[in-house]
């Protein structure tokens, strides 16, 4: 496809994703995933440079904006619980993963430590996105998924770290930076809310933009990645983003209106079928191994300690996408896995994040939570007559009335 025709004929793919998303009651990202597969196997799209910016933005964006629904309470309250699953979802892949190329397909070990670790990940962009259009993300089980997702992740990238990237001077500078402005930002951000907030121009958005773009370039120098820096400073600005919800809608409408459909349709068209009908088999066993470690360990603790809720949580802690496409891209990329082992590891990863997912809306969706969320919204705007009557000029909201009592 010529690269004028690129962009409208990747918009028309965001907004079918949006249109069917609606229409079947399904994640948005899970459309923009597969329809990223068909735009690039069969309609000759391919990632340009500017696509693959907007996708790597769009990834950090939604790793930021997950870690600031993190409630700091609920995390601290249930650390064990959290740590638990999150330490087993890293663990199980890993070993499991190693073990299987290794010693079944003999791969050698730097590419069984490749396919470990990319198999060893838990999607925080996927899992987020899903909370977020279902609204569980104010639930106590969405709080602790997102971090026992941050967990596993935080696994993934310290093994990728430890095992393969050479650290230079550069990994100390961007070491350095993340924390300067992880500890200075919430200093900073509540003075530009007050003199700045709620314009049109948004500074105070652009201003947590330029620094996850801060970020991105001291670990693309520093041969790391801003994943991490970028989910805690979420968490340290989390009470900030409680505190002011209209910051976070208008953070979510640009996210999920304008750059998170990159990432997802980004991350479908790095798969090549002509190369997975080669390999089937291979993708087969990538993707069991994958799954079957992830839910055999994962499931006895979810069931212990979110029970009505254990199938779900063990379901959207087995998806994968950023960090898994980024360890196999790095293996590509440094030859130690070929193209038909990268195309194979990404395409179980992009499965991994489709269908458990679907399975997890579809049959085990958490309904009662459900229900007390939409029951809580109609209470809250439920009309109250404060004279006792059927209406009139004192009949206010509850939500106003709280707030009138709170002050008074």
């Amino acid at each position: 496809m010529e690269e004028q025709a690129v962009s409208p004929a990747l918009w028309g793919l965001i907004v079918l994703a949006s249109l069917i998303s609606v229409e079947a009651g399904i994640s948005v990202a899970i459309i923009e995933i597969a329809l990223g597969v068909i735009g690039g196997n069969f309609l000759g799209l391919h990632p340009t440079p500017w696509i693959t910016y907007l996708a790597s933005f769009g990834g950090i964006l939604l790793t930021f904006l997950a870690g600031a629904e993190v409630d700091l309470g609920v995390m601290r309250a249930k650390f064990k619980e959290s740590f638990l699953i999150g330490a087993v979802s890293f663990i199980g892949p890993f070993i499991g993963g190693i073990a299987v190329c290794h010693y079944a397909l003999g791969w050698s070990w730097a590419a069984s430590k490749i396919a470990g670790i990319a198999l060893s990940t838990t999607s925080l962009a996927v899992v987020y996105a899903i909370l977020v259009e279902t609204g569980l993300t104010n639930t106590g089980v969405g709080k602790i998924i997102m971090a026992s997702c941050f967990i596993t992740d935080f696994g993934t990238a310290f093994a990728l770290s430890a095992l393969f990237v050479e650290f230079n001077l550069y990994t100390l500078v961007f070491f350095a930076v993340s924390a300067v402005l992880i500890a200075a930002l919430p200093w900073v951000i509540r003075p530009i809310l007050r003199r700045y907030g709620e314009r049109v121009i948004e500074p105070e958005i652009k201003v947590l933009f330029l620094v996850l773009v801060v970020f991105m370039y001291f670990a693309k120098i520093g041969a790391s990645h801003a994943m991490l820096p970028a989910f805690v400073l979420g968490l340290v600005l989390s009470r900030v983003f409680h505190e002011n919800r209209l910051l976070q809608r208008r953070m979510r409408v640009v996210a999920f209106g304008m750059l998170t459909p990159f990432f997802f349709v980004n991350g479908g068209m790095n798969v090549s079928l002509s190369l997975l009908a080669a390999n089937v088999g291979l993708l087969v066993l990538l993707l069991v191994v994958k799954q079957v470690t992830k839910i055999g360990l994962i499931y006895p603790f979810a069931r212990k300690y979110v029970p009505k809720e254990a199938m779900f949580t063990t379901l959207l802690m087995s998806t994968g996408l950023t960090m898994g496409t980024l360890s196999s891209v790095f293996g590509l990329e440094r030859g130690i896995i070929t193209q038909a082992q990268f195309s194979c590891l990404v395409a179980a990863v992009v499965i991994s994040a489709v269908l458990p997912t679907f399975i997890a809306q579809k049959w085990f969706s958490p309904h009662h939570l459900l229900v007390e969320l939409e029951s809580r919204a109609l209470a809250a705007t439920m009309p109250v007559d404060l004279n006792g009557g059927d209406g009139g000029k004192d009949t206010i909201h509850r939500r106003a009335v709280g707030q009138r009592v709170g002050r008074e």
